[in-house]
């Protein structure tokens, strides 16, 4: 089987951790698309170096969650695009 593109072993390796353990995991990552497929909560920080929390997204989608389906997923878009819309709209205008 091919890896799929843009997402980490280490991803692949956590889904099936928790699946299996039923584990609470802090995982650092810059991947919007990465953070919502491995998350129940995706905690957003402010930039520079006095970083806070800027926003915390909760993701309620339903497990086991298959990286294939998330595209015709629409609450999967809606949160994909909430954690874009902090990156590039929110914490561009408070940086400039």
């Amino acid at each position: 089987m091919q890896p799929e593109p843009n997402f980490s072993w280490c991803g692949r390796e956590l889904i099936k951790i928790v699946a299996e353990t039923g584990s609470t995991v802090l995982m650092v990552t810059h991947d919007v698309d990465e953070a919502v497929l491995l998350s129940d909560r995706v905690v957003m920080m402010t930039n520079g170096p006095a970083a806070t929390i800027g926003e915390i997204l909760a993701v309620d989608l339903p497990r086991p969650r298959e990286r294939l389906k998330r595209a015709s997923n629409p609450l999967y878009m809606r949160y994909h695009g909430q954690g874009l819309e902090f990156l590039y709209q929110k914490q561009m205008k408070e940086a400039a």
